[in-house]
Parts: C-alpha cells; sequence; structure tokens
C-alpha cells in the first residue's frame, strides 16, 4: 500500500543556479547534493516539511535523450511548465518579500474562491501558485 509522496521533480537549466534561488530566495533547505554516474541528485524543500524533497533535475541523458532533453528545457525556460503550489499563512507579506528578493511575479495576490493566490517563476521559467487558503467556518 503507498504510504506517502516523498519527492517530486522540478526540471531545470542550471541546477547551481537553482539551488541558489530555491534557497536564498524561497527560504528551502538543501536536502542532498551528490553526484553519481554522472547525475547530479540534488534535493531541496521547505524548512518546516523534512518528508517533501523537490528534486532540481537538469534534463539529460541518460534519464532523456540529448534531444528530449533540449526540448524540455525549452519548454521550461517558454513557461509552459507548471511546478506546483506554494503555501503560505501570510500572502501578501510572502510576496513583497520574494519580490523584494527579485522573485518575477507573473500575478499580484488576488481572490479566488479558494483563498488568495499570486503566480510566480522560478530560474528557469517554471510557474508556480503562492496559495493563502480561505478559512472555512471563522
Amino acid at each position: 500500500m503507498i504510504k506517502k509522496l516523498s519527492h517530486v521533480n522540478v526540471f531545470v537549466e542550471d541546477q547551481d543556479r537553482a539551488k541558489a534561488f530555491y534557497t536564498e530566495k524561497l527560504g528551502f533547505e538543501v536536502r542532498s547534493d551528490a553526484t553519481m554516474d554522472g547525475f547530479r541528485w540534488l534535493t531541496v524543500g521547505p524548512k518546516d516539511q523534512p518528508d517533501l524533497n523537490i528534486l532540481l533535475a537538469r534534463p539529460q541523458p541518460p534519464m532523456f535523450s540529448e534531444e528530449d532533453a533540449q526540448a524540455l528545457l525549452r519548454l521550461v525556460a517558454k513557461g509552459v511548465m507548471g511546478a506546483g503550489v506554494i503555501e503560505t499563512d501570510d500572502i501578501r507579506t510572502a510576496y513583497e518579500e520574494l519580490k523584494g528578493k527579485g522573485v518575477t511575479f507573473l500575478q499580484e495576490p488576488a481572490e479566488r474562491p479558494y483563498g488568495i493566490e499570486a503566480l510566480f517563476r522560478d530560474d528557469s521559467g517554471n510557474w508556480f501558485s503562492l496559495n493563502q487558503h480561505k478559512r472555512y467556518g471563522s
């Protein structure tokens, strides 16, 4: 029986640049950084969520053919890859802090049926939804 999801993958153009973005701008911590058989296994995650690892992977052989890796990198850079939802308790403060650190936002915080959402891109072009969920019954 499946117990939990422990790792998710985000494709990045440059792992060193991505490591800096996710740790210095988003405040994530490095969980692992090792090279095995020419493949760099670099994971980061939110400090308060130790059981979730985000693999910052550069598409490359042997995981992908060179042609497929380049096609995937073009899609990432184009900004068509949605990487996930990041939650916060205070979206307006988080938005201002991230914007002040140079994070590129596609959309300012806006009211949605499920709460308040802002959209931003990482340093490779992946987009994330920054969410402050609506509190029901309060």
